[in-house]
């Protein structure tokens, strides 16, 4: 999909499982389990999708998925596959190596978002992308230092800290232009300051709804994860960009969707729902 001066690719780096009452909170399992059947062990399947922008002498990823710095009992817990793609042979389809990306934006720390940042070499943590400066929200990286009991699982610092150490990390303060045309909104329902990366020409704008909007099971407004830290904030903040996303007609990226990339939205009696599924290649 092409938006002003940029190219933009849906990167897939591998599914993977995590419980289906903790992604949909208080809502029933009678309810959640018709479009997303659990396993026996009552997890559901994910997608780690990525976004790769190419075009103004930049190749920029937006998130890069878990990674591969997994032991056996993560991969089982967590239901790690990468038979039908991994981060870096999708990025190869595109022509990309990792030497090519030029930045990285991390929606923020958690380990499905931000686990392939880093790569082992000689069992040591390194960035996997070498010429890459990495993009994370100031207020997001002071938390990861210091996380909550609620969310402390899911920082993994062998994932974030070497960028630190070697660094190539940026800080970015709040909602601002990253890049011309790339701007990104913050959000602090399901984490404190989780920046959600949108691109505009001024005639199309599709945003990346991170965890704010997981998959096309979780539009309606309930429908909100159990690991939000502070999900009555999450309902806030989509009762304010949703709306704003219908009416200005945004295409809506979705990260953890396994069958669905981005979507557009209609209006229903109960909130808003899905209007046309589309893909960007």
């Amino acid at each position: 999909m092409k938006i002003g001066p940029y190219t933009i690719h849906a990167v897939e780096t591998g599914l993977f499982s995590l419980d289906g009452g903790a992604m949909f909170g208080i809502v029933p399992w009678v309810f959640w389990s018709k479009l997303n059947p659990p396993d026996e062990r009552q997890r559901i399947r994910l997608a780690a999708r990525c976004w790769l922008i190419q075009g103004n002498g930049k190749t920029i990823l937006v998130d890069d998925g878990n990674g591969t710095k997994w032991s056996d009992k993560l991969k089982d817990i967590y239901r790690l596959d990468n038979s039908q793609a991994d981060l870096l042979s999708s990025l190869k389809k595109f022509g990309v190596s990792p030497a090519d990306v030029t930045d990285v934006i991390l929606t923020h720390l958690h380990f499905d978002h931000a686990g392939g940042s880093t790569t082992l070499d000689n069992g040591r943590p390194v960035p996997t992308f070498p010429k890459a400066k990495y993009y994370v929200q100031r207020d997001h990286w002071n938390l990861s230092q210091n996380p909550t009991d609620k969310d402390r699982a899911s920082f993994m610092p062998d994932d974030f800290m070497p960028l630190m150490e070697r660094g190539v990390l940026e800080f970015v303060d709040g909602e601002v232009e990253i890049f011309p045309g790339i701007d990104v909104l913050v959000c602090n329902g399901h984490t404190a300051a989780q920046q959600l990366p949108r691109i505009s020409d001024g005639k199309t704008t599709m945003l990346f709804c991170c965890d704010l909007v997981p998959t096309t099971s979780h539009l309606p407004y309930p429908y909100i994860m159990a690991y939000d830290v502070r999900p009555l904030v999450t309902l806030e903040e989509r009762k304010k960009i949703l709306p704003r996303a219908f009416e200005e007609h945004w295409i809506l990226f979705l990260e953890h969707d396994p069958l669905t990339e981005a979507i557009t939205l209609k209006k229903t009696e109960k909130g808003f729902a899905v209007d046309q599924k589309l893909r960007l290649d």
